[in-house]
């Protein structure tokens, strides 16, 4: 039996990035339909999480589908000594579906090599975080008009970072330029520049960060320093305000260069830039859910045949 889990974007040919991009906008036009009812899709999150949980389960019941699960594993047979494999083949009991985010790297990987139900990836420690990428990709064809030979500026801390590991990874079809914007603490890890030189991503790193470093841009893509991810705290604060965007940076930006960040937002972005015609990101989030119907139809074995020909539709 096929397995139709989510792990990371990387497994994914650029037809079927394209395939999923034109799902979601056809999700885009009519969100809401009952082509998922009688579909269950459970919801594990061991880590927080506001606007992934959210979308997704916005997504599933827009679809008519049945959600259930839990956002707290202190509420779990997890605190009982239940290792994740138990609880994963007993929610798969249960569900159609799985949409997992957890703090261990690898997690959803192993999630998906021991249920027969397709896992979805919603984050798994600093690793991965494929949905968001798919929505980072929608949101970019849908600026730029296309994914083709574009220049993108990674900035912040992009150690950490799961949605920035993604992007690149996901980029590798469509030729990109890479700019790296980080203090040496944050700096993209190393695995990840020998996947580039691995297949042709061209990248150019950075400490300066000014309006002459953006200049160029097509896609600023904005990350928070994530404090959760560091063991040392003193380390947190040297580092967690030195990139900050502000308005006067974009005099010299490029008319259709565009703002991303998964959010949240700390202070990286000046709430002065929110009217700024080159803000994007409370769109991009809004575009979360329609790349993440798009991902759980494509899970169940609904294709885009399917959604086009679909007949539940509600106005």
């Amino acid at each position: 039996m096929e397995n139709r889990s989510l792990v990371t974007l990387a497994d994914h040919s650029k037809e079927k990035i394209m395939y999923l991009i034109r799902m979601a906008q056809e999700f885009e036009k009519h969100p809401n339909r009952k082509i998922l009812n009688g579909k269950i899709a459970a919801t594990l999150f061991f880590e927080p999480s506001t606007r992934t949980r959210l979308s997704f389960e916005t997504a599933a019941n827009r679809l008519g589908a049945r959600v259930i699960g839990f956002t707290d594993p202190k509420v779990t047979s997890s605190t009982k000594g239940e290792t994740l494999k138990d609880t994963i083949i007993m929610v798969s009991n249960y569900a159609d579906v799985i949409i997992m985010r957890h703090y261990l790297e690898g997690a959803a990987r192993y999630a998906s090599e021991v249920t027969p139900v397709p896992i979805l990836n919603a984050g798994d420690g600093a690793n991965q975080h494929p949905s968001q990428t798919m929505l980072d990709l929608y949101s970019i064809y849908q600026t730029q008009g296309t994914l083709e030979n574009l220049n993108i500026y990674l900035v912040g801390d992009l150690k950490y970072g799961r949605t920035v590991h993604s992007l690149l990874m996901a980029m590798r079809h469509f030729n990109p330029t890479f700019h790296f914007i980080s203090p040496k603490e944050l700096a993209m890890p190393e695995v990840y520049k020998q996947y580039c030189h691995k297949h042709n991503i061209k990248y150019v790193e950075h400490t300066d960060f000014n309006e002459d470093t953006i200049a160029g841009a097509d896609i600023l893509y904005m990350t928070r320093v994530q404090r959760e991810r560091f063991t040392d705290l003193m380390e947190y604060e040297r580092v967690k305000d030195r990139y900050l965007l502000k308005l006067h940076m974009l005099r010299k930006a490029k008319n259709n260069m565009k703002i991303l960040h998964p959010l949240p937002r700390v202070n990286e972005i000046e709430y002065a830039i929110d009217d700024d015609p080159h803000a994007y990101y409370f769109e991009q989030a809004r575009n979360g859910l329609f790349t993440r119907q798009a991902l759980i139809c494509d899970s169940l074995g609904i294709t885009l045949d399917d959604v086009i020909a679909d007949t539940t539709i509600i106005e």
